[in-house]
C-alpha cells in the first residue's frame, strides 16, 4: 500500500515486567476514555451535586499519552493557550478484550491492567468552554495531557478495587482518597462505556480524580502513586 506520507508511528505504553522477563512487551493505544467527577468530595470542589447520577465521559486522543517509565522523571511540557492547567491524579484501566452492552458482573474479564495516569487539564479553557456550551477537546484532549505510567498485567497486580490514591506537588501533599470511595466502580464504569461504544484492545479509561486539583506552573515537580501500582514523578517544563 502507497500512503502519501509516512503514516505515524503506534501508540504504546510499556507493561511493568518483573526483573526475571525476557522479552519487553508494550501495550498499543486504541482509544482513552475519561470518566468526569467520579469522586464525591472531587464533585463538591467543583460545584456540583455529588449524587449518583450516571457517569458521563469524554476522550482524550491516544497521541496524547506521554510515558513516563519506571524510574525516571517525565517532562510536561506547559502548553500554550493557557495560563491555569491542573493536575488531576488518576487510576487507568487498561482494556484487553474488547465488546459492547458488557454486564458489570463480567467487566473485570475484560481489563488487562491497571496504570497510573495525569488528566491535565487547561482549566481556564474547559470553564470558558462550559460557559459557552462548547466541547472541552482544547481543555482536555491537546499534546501530552495524558502522561501515563507503565501498565501492570492483572497477572501480577491483581485487580485495583482499593488503596491509597495521591498526588503531592513539591513535596506537599495535594490529593489523597482510596480507589473505593470512586462513585461509579470500575465494573460499572466499564459496562455503562460500553454501552455508547464497542470497546476494543488497547482502549484505556481514566476513571476519575479525587479532590484537591490545582493548578501547577513551569518547574513544578508532581509525584503521585495507588497501592499496588507504585508511583511516578512528572516535571512541569
Amino acid at each position: 500500500m502507497d500512503y502519501v506520507f509516512a503514516p505515524a508511528p503506534p501508540v504504546t505504553v510499556p507493561i511493568a515486567e518483573p526483573a526475571t522477563a525476557a522479552v519487553s512487551r508494550r501495550f498499543p493505544v486504541h482509544r482513552i476514555y475519561c470518566v468526569g467527577r467520579n469522586y464525591e468530595a472531587h464533585a463538591r470542589e467543583m460545584g456540583h451535586d455529588p449524587d449518583r447520577e450516571p457517569p458521563f465521559f469524554f476522550a482524550k486522543p491516544a497521541d496524547a499519552v506521554l510515558n513516563v517509565t519506571t524510574g525516571a522523571t517525565g517532562e510536561f511540557p506547559y502548553p500554550a493557550r493557557s495560563s491555569n492547567v491542573h493536575y488531576e491524579m488518576e487510576l487507568v484501566v487498561a482494556i484487553g478484550k474488547g465488546g459492547r452492552d458488557i454486564s458489570a458482573a463480567l467487566a473485570l474479564e475484560h481489563v488487562y491492567g491497571y496504570a497510573l495516569g495525569l488528566d491535565m487539564t487547561r482549566r481556564d479553557l474547559q470553564a470558558e468552554a462550559k460557559k459557552l456550551g462548547r466541547p472541552w477537546e482544547t481543555a482536555k484532549g491537546f499534546d501530552h495531557s495524558a502522561p501515563l505510567g507503565p501498565i501492570h498485567p492483572v497477572a501480577q497486580a491483581g485487580h485495583i478495587e482499593h488503596g491509597a490514591i495521591w498526588l503531592n506537588v513539591n513535596e506537599v501533599e495535594k490529593q489523597r482518597s482510596d480507589v473505593s470511595q470512586l462513585i461509579w466502580s470500575i465494573p460499572e464504569t466499564i459496562a455503562f462505556l460500553s454501552t455508547f461504544f464497542e470497546l476494543q484492545p488497547g482502549d484505556l479509561i481514566f476513571t476519575g480524580t479525587p479532590e484537591g486539583v490545582g493548578a501547577v506552573a513551569r518547574g513544578d515537580l508532581m509525584t503521585g502513586g495507588i497501592d499496588g501500582l507504585g508511583q511516578f514523578s512528572v516535571r512541569v517544563v
